[in-house]
């Protein structure tokens, strides 16, 4: 008997499959908490979980409070790597990428992969 599958792992896999990215997490926007993951050996889930879910959360109130409108892609770009969001709801899908990997492609593919999120 196998377990269940979640209804993200479509989703989350077909993130991971793009070139340069380490990992793909649905995350709970209010508390940081990962509801599902797929990630590689040394990606430190929860607390990119937790950085990912509280930026984009203070971005979106802002971006709101500002009069843009909602966020629609957050990247932060750091020395080891990349981490970008997008939401729907109270989740954000969040991938974790290595410095070279291709932005573009990975932004179309988490804006395209947002919509099962509901």
């Amino acid at each position: 008997m196998s377990a269940p599958r979640s209804p993200f792992a479509e989703t989350l896999g077909s993130l991971i499959r793009q070139r340069g990215v380490l990992g793909s997490m649905v995350v709970s926007e209010s508390d940081g908490i990962v509801v599902d993951s797929n990630l590689q050996i040394g990606v430190r889930g929860p607390a990119v979980a937790a950085l990912a879910a509280s930026l984009y959360r203070k971005a979106r109130l802002s971006a709101r409070a500002a009069g843009y409108g909602d966020c629609a892609f957050l990247q932060l770009e750091a020395a080891q790597g990349r981490v970008c969001a997008v939401g729907r709801g109270d989740l954000v899908l969040v991938a974790v990428a290595e410095p070279r990997a291709n932005v573009g492609l990975i932004r179309v593919e988490m804006l395209r992969a947002v919509e099962a999120l509901a």
